[in-house]
């Protein structure tokens, strides 16, 4: 079982890895059957497995599905959100135990303690009062990320201090259901949790700095992702500034927030409010300095085979300051592999060569990209030389994909970015369900520069969300 400070006759390993998230455990687990003698530390023991099991991924994808089921058939809210989050703290429970059990091999300890680096791949390990220090052949960083909280005023410095004010993290395990949700943010985590809460029956308000959602996406695919939110009866503020929280001090009283937008203030009340401006990479206090290990834009710096600035030592997940998806970082324990398990160096993978990488809002249906956005590609069309067609049609005009017809959502629409002259599929943007499934097919294309025309004319299973191929790349 894991431990604390342990008793252990030598304080040498071959390789400390600090975190237990997706890339750390999976590497840990790898070198510890490979022979190797591996340190695990993580400094919370409700955290085996990382941000993704315990906070981040599985949580709320389990609470949105069951958000969903109560949408469809109108249960009572309460008792819906009750059962939701007793099914999902069962479920971290079983995947907690899961992946230490993936963790604890032969040659693998875990210690819960709190790492701080004290020199070169030498680490002090601190439990309460006990001190341990070890020193490691190779040192793995993999401390994630945390979420950034604003200076606002009325903010408490932590939003721990006031169970009103609170993160995703504190939000997704709450015993009761907000009756008034504020969010604080616009990105895919904000989005997500409103989309979740308002199915389960909270009102929700959603404040955005910015002008519209998804800033960086096509303004036809913006206005979808509005549509879809505001249909279920979210309120969405854009250009709205929190410039301060008013808390009483009576616990169960509500918050009142004022906000700004256009240089006129305005006042909100409400039960909760969720901080979502953001996560920033956990660096703080690992001592990073005196391991000589430079932090740049507040990511741990590494090149592109995930080395730091420190020799043998790997920054690997969130905190190197790459995409912030565990499925990154499981891409990252194999890049560090290549060098630690299989000798290739700089001949093995690395981020240069890691190609497109797709990814998924999981609001409801589910908003998914990879690539080049319509937008993109037509601005550096001229420069790449590339003839580049557009085919976008809305899911409900798609006659040959009655599969969301069939489960009852043809909302959203589904867009392929191709170049005509060589095949290339250089981006698509898919709304609609299934989304999440189809956008790998779509990734796996790109990557092995697979011609649109194949997906075209692919074969696929009826009904499917990914029949819509047929169709819309027959508008090329």
């Amino acid at each position: 079982m894991p431990q604390t400070i342990p008793s252990i006759e030598s304080t040498h390993f071959d390789t400390v890895v600090v975190g237990f998230g997706k890339a750390g455990k999976t590497l840990a687990g790898m070198l510890a059957r490979d022979g190797r003698r591996v340190a695990l530390v993580e400094q919370h023991d409700d955290m085996f497995g990382g941000t993704c099991i315990n906070i981040g991924c599985v949580p709320t994808k389990t609470l949105l599905h069951d958000a969903d089921l109560r949408q469809q058939t109108g249960s009572d809210p309460a008792a819906a959100y009750d059962a939701a989050i007793n099914r999902k703290r069962t479920l971290r429970g079983k995947m907690q135990a899961a992946n230490l059990k993936l963790v604890e091999t032969p040659g693998a300890l875990v210690i819960v303690a709190r790492a701080e680096f004290t020199g070169e791949r030498t680490l002090r390990l601190v439990a309460g009062d006990d001190v341990l220090t070890v020193t490691a052949d190779n040192v793995i960083i993999g401390t994630g990320a945390t979420p950034r909280i604003p200076e606002i005023a009325g903010l408490p410095e932590r939003p721990l201090d006031d169970p009103r004010v609170v993160t995703s993290t504190e939000l997704i395990d709450a015993d009761r259901l907000p009756r008034r949700l504020a969010v604080l943010g616009a990105g895919f985590i904000a989005l997500e949790l409103a989309n979740l809460f308002r199915e389960f029956g909270s009102a929700v308000t959603v404040l955005n700095r910015g002008a519209t959602l998804a800033k960086s996406d096509d303004p036809e695919s913006q206005a979808a992702i509005v549509e879809v939110l505001t249909g279920i009866g979210i309120d969405l503020r854009h250009e709205t500034n929190l410039v301060r929280v008013d808390a009483p001090s009576e616990p169960a009283a509500p918050l009142m927030l004022t906000l700004e937008r256009g240089g006129e203030s305005s006042e909100l009340e409400v039960d909760a409010l969720l901080i979502s401006a953001g996560r920033v990479p956990a660096v703080e206090g690992l001592g990073l300095e005196r391991a000589g290990v430079e932090v740049e834009g507040g990511a741990i710096k590494v090149d592109e085979f995930l080395r730091t600035t420190a020799e043998r030592v790997w920054a690997v997940g969130d905190v190197n300051g790459g995409p912030q998806h565990t499925y990154v970082s499981f891409d990252d324990h194999r890049i560090v592999a290549d060098q630690l398990l299989r000798g290739l160096g700089e001949g093995g993978r690395s981020l240069a060569t890691r190609g497109p990488v797709p990814s998924t809002t999981f609001i409801t249906p589910p908003y998914s990209r990879v690539g080049l956005t319509a937008t993109e590609a037509r601005e550096r069309s001229a420069a790449e030389g590339w003839d580049v067609a557009v085919a976008r049609k809305n899911i409900a005009d798609i006659t040959a994909m009655p599969r969301p017809k069939a489960v009852n959502d043809p909302r959203g629409f589904f867009q392929l970015v191709v170049d005509r002259a060589s095949g290339r599929i250089l981006g698509a943007t898919l709304f609609c369900v299934e989304s999440q499934e189809v956008i790998n097919l779509v990734t796996q294309a790109m990557r092995f520069e697979i011609p649109y025309t194949a997906l075209r004319d692919g074969i696929y299973t009826h009904p499917s969300t990914t029949e819509a191929l047929n169709e819309v790349l027959g508008l090329v």
